[in-house]
């Protein structure tokens, strides 16, 4: 009987997951949970044939240059790979995976709950029955701004960018998108979706924005302080994407200017720390980076990790291998 391969998972994983990587590989489990530090995972990938990492996982040239020369696989459990320096991967001859497609629906409907709960004031709704402040109706009293009619601008049309669109449809918004390459036609009209070359021409127009390109170099800070100096004072911006694709500390201050109507982010810059000006604000609603969380979601992503592990260890090509190229 062949050596299973020794597969080194970073975190806790939904327990069907962990049982069948027991059954077909050599796993080593976290069971506790606790993140690895750089220097366990430098230790991991000294040891593993296969490390599954997460999005909290940084595995960068330090740890890819220490890896032994067994490792032959990082099979990123998470949708992104900004985690993960993929050309040093490359160049050493170890492959990268990724776990796209299964999250689309779950963070879609996160962020259509975002985009429908800020400019509603839910949240402040919510505080004021906690805290018995409620004195009755009132004509006047807690007014937000409905979004039917309003333009949703969607930067990065993916497959969450367009989950997101068809969603919004359902609520009578109309549908505007920035992307680095335009949709084909039968697409556009499918979502009835108007394309917009300029990212700031798009930007000053639009009445809530929602994120949805992925972290790379070019993407950092996308909506810098320039840009975000040309979004109305009446609009709402929403990130469900990554936080780094934000300047927060210029978000922060326009919120606080009233310059922005409100923000709702499950993501931030510097995660899990929070950026204390946006936690401070009345303006913004926080998650804690849970857009994806379902239960079927997180096995769906498992069971992808599992197939690219399995098919990269019988000698194919694994169905979801990241290259530069495609970042």
């Amino acid at each position: 009987m062949p050596k299973k391969p020794l597969v080194v998972v970073t975190r806790r994983l939904p327990d069907v997951i962990e049982t069948r990587m027991r059954e077909l590989f050599d796993a080593r489990l976290n069971h506790d949970d606790r993140p690895m530090t750089q220097a366990e995972l430098v230790e991991a990938a000294k040891s593993a044939d296969v490390l599954v990492p997460t999005v909290t996982d940084h595995i960068d040239a330090a740890v890819i240059s220490q890896a032994g020369s067994q490792l032959r696989l990082v099979a990123n459990y998470g949708n992104g790979v900004d985690n993960i320096d993929v050309q040093s991967a490359l160049n050493r001859g170890i492959t990268v995976t990724n776990t796209p497609g299964v999250l689309t629906e779950d963070t879609a409907d996160m962020t259509m709950a975002l985009i429908l709960a800020v400019p509603r004031r839910m949240a402040d709704g919510i505080e004021v029955m906690k805290t018995g402040e409620w004195k009755g109706w009132s004509p006047t009293w807690m007014l937000g701004h409905r979004i039917w009619g309003k333009r949703l601008g969607i930067i990065g049309m993916g497959r969450i960018g367009q989950a997101v669109a068809r969603r919004a449809r359902a609520f009578g918004m109309s549908i505007h998108y920035h992307n680095r390459r335009r949709l084909p036609t039968v697409v556009e009209e499918e979502l009835e979706a108007t394309y917009w070359e300029s990212l700031d021409q798009m930007l000053a127009r639009m009445d809530v924005i929602s994120v949805h390109c992925p972290h790379t170099p070019a993407t950092y800070h996308l909506l810098s302080a320039r840009r975000l100096k040309l979004v109305r004072p009446e609009a709402y911006i929403v990130n469900t994407a990554r936080g780094e694709v934000i300047d927060e500390n210029a978000l922060a201050r326009m919120l606080d200017a009233n310059e922005l109507a409100g923000a709702g982010l499950d993501v931030f810059e510097h995660e899990p720390a929070v950026n204390p000006k946006l936690a401070r604000s009345k303006r913004v609603l926080l998650l804690p980076h849970m857009g994806s969380a379902t239960m079927e979601g997180r096995i769906d992503m498992g069971e992808r990790v599992i197939i690219n592990i399995k098919t990269f260890m019988d000698g194919h090509r694994p169905p979801d291998r990241v290259l530069p190229s495609m970042l």
